[in-house]
């Protein structure tokens, strides 16, 4: 009876743990929504508030990490536990990543905006909200697989993410032909090339995470296996 009290209060534990992380999430993606309006509206106001909010993000990160070193040091867990807690670790890493992307975001509002210089070509932004759409989507993904720890939306995460890849090469591709038609464009190109590679890089981090669901389910890590392979591991029992 005292061995099965002992387990229940880790099961209680390691559950406390994945939805400090999932909060932890929740903010991050509030973070992002919040950079990405305040750049729609041209709010200073807002894109400043986002911008000091990334200390809370900060102090997810600590905590999970204290959280997660008490485990270890007082459970010793093996196995699927340990792979867990890993997981979790890692994960919030990227959740940090990813808020430091938004708060670049907002930081690029201030720049655009507060600089008492001419406002860019509304032309120049164009690829910001399908971007940021699909960053959003891959961080929301991530996420749910997180919660349920399924491998079959962890998969679609990290296939997707060549989406938003494909979506970034293609905004440069845009903005170079602004650049050619109009060079007094550039520095408001150059502030518009920091804004849509924070939102590729979410999808990176995102992708990271689902590839940790998958490393605790089948007990493998794929990030250094490419193509099919990867695809053939990750879907086969570890």
């Amino acid at each position: 009876m005292v061995e099965q009290h002992t387990v229940k209060r880790f099961d209680a534990e390691l559950n406390n743990l994945r939805s400090l992380v999932l909060k932890m999430g929740g903010l991050v993606q509030e973070q992002i929504e919040g950079a990405i309006k305040a750049l729609d509206d041209e709010d200073l106001d807002a894109a400043r508030h986002i911008a000091l909010r990334d200390q809370l993000v900060n102090r997810y990160n600590v905590q999970v990490d204290e959280d997660s070193v008490n485990l270890l040091a007082r459970r010793q867990p093996m196995g699927s536990d340990l792979r867990l807690i890993v997981a979790l670790e890692k994960t919030v890493a990227d959740l940090e990543r990813i808020g430091d992307e938004a708060a670049k975001i907002a930081q690029m509002v201030l720049r655009i905006y507060d600089s008492g210089g001419t406002a860019p070509n509304h032309g120049l932004l164009r690829d910001v909200p399908a971007m940021a759409e699909l960053a959003l989507r891959l961080l929301t993904g991530a996420l749910d697989a997180v919660a349920r720890m399924d491998t079959d939306k962890a998969l679609e995460v990290a296939r997707r993410d060549a989406d938003l890849d494909e979506a970034f090469g293609a905004a440069i591709r845009h903005l170079s032909t602004y650049i050619m038609e109009d060079p007094r464009n550039m520095g408001h190109a150059i502030n518009a090339v920091f804004i849509l590679k924070a939102l590729e890089r979410m999808g990176d981090h995102s992708k990271n995470i689902a590839e940790y669901v998958l490393y605790y389910v089948k007990g493998k890590d794929i990030r250094s296996i490419e193509g099919k392979q990867a695809t053939d591991l990750a879907v086969t029992s570890a």
